[in-house]
């Protein structure tokens, strides 16, 4: 009898060091690559938060999405290459919130709220955040005599744990139940017209199952229109990341119900061997004409 137990002993040290091995070697394989990597190069040389600016960069050269004033919302904003470049474009008068369960140190001029963006109860503290349209601006803007300051970060309004997007959700499925049915008794909805931009660069826990990871890309695609549906003005702009699978061509056309024009976009900046890709809508419709 201990002769198989020992073996076994044996094995589970031989898989404990190979799994240690081939971290060891994805890891080498990813430094590799960013070394080799121009956009992440560029990034560093530029004081970018990361590589995915370059993203937003190309899409806002063919699309227009900013311009000075706006207010901004960004989904899944850490580590905060986002909202860095939307705070640069909008400036000196723009407004740019990021959201993320992930703490991260935002941006300059940037206002952040940690939690996960697909609890009712964040969702519904973002929208108030932005109902004031003086609310996480720096005061220099709103009153001159006064010395500039940043915007804080927001405290923390429904922290759960940590984990991805779709898996916290899954895990504290009784608690947004609840906060569901609360919101319910008191609905609340932010002023259709107090945000100009949705970003939303948010991603789940990939499986490496393509399916299950399209499937999850479009979950969360649905909470970010939801959210935009809310709170966009009229003519405002929508930016979501999606993996590409069977379910896009439905999310496209509710795109199109909300906005004159919807793209698919990849930018260059992209890795050629990402499933990855972005909608972009322009322009978001009047309540009359989603109705024609």
């Amino acid at each position: 009898m201990l002769k198989p137990l020992f073996q076994n002993r044996a094995l589970f040290s031989s898989r404990s060091a190979a799994n240690q091995f081939f971290r060891s070697i994805s890891s080498k394989q990813w430094q590799t690559r960013q070394n080799k990597d121009t956009y992440a190069k560029e990034a560093g040389m530029q004081g970018l938060k990361s590589r995915a600016a370059f993203k937003l960069l190309q899409i806002n050269d063919r699309y227009r999405l900013f311009k000075s004033g706006q207010t901004v919302v960004d989904l899944g904003y850490a580590p905060g290459s986002w909202s860095q470049v939307a705070a640069d474009l909008t400036k000196p008068r723009g407004r740019i919130v990021g959201v993320d369960i992930i703490p991260a140190q935002p941006p300059r001029g940037v206002s952040t709220i940690q939690g996960n963006f697909l609890s009712p109860r964040v969702q519904q503290f973002v929208k108030d955040f932005v109902r004031d349209p003086d609310r996480g601006r720096p005061r220099s803007q709103l009153s001159p005599s006064k010395n500039d300051e940043e915007p804080a970060p927001i405290p923390n309004p429904d922290m759960e744990g940590n984990g991805g997007y779709i898996d916290l959700e899954r895990s504290s499925s009784a608690n947004i139940a609840k906060e569901g049915e609360e919101n319910k008794q008191t609905p609340r909805k932010a002023k259709v017209g107090s945000v100009d931009v949705v970003l939303s660069d948010m991603l789940m826990n990939t499986s490496g199952t393509k399916s299950r990871d399209h499937l999850g890309s479009m979950e969360l695609c649905k909470a970010a229109l939801n959210f935009a549906s809310n709170v966009l003005k009229e003519g405002g702009h929508f930016v979501c990341k999606y993996y590409q699978g069977p379910e896009e061509k439905e999310f496209e056309n509710e795109l199109k119900r909300l906005f004159y024009r919807v793209y698919r976009e990849k930018p260059e900046s992209s890795r050629s061997e990402s499933k990855e890709a972005y909608f972009i809508g322009i322009r978001r419709r009047s309540e009359k004409q989603q109705k024609d």
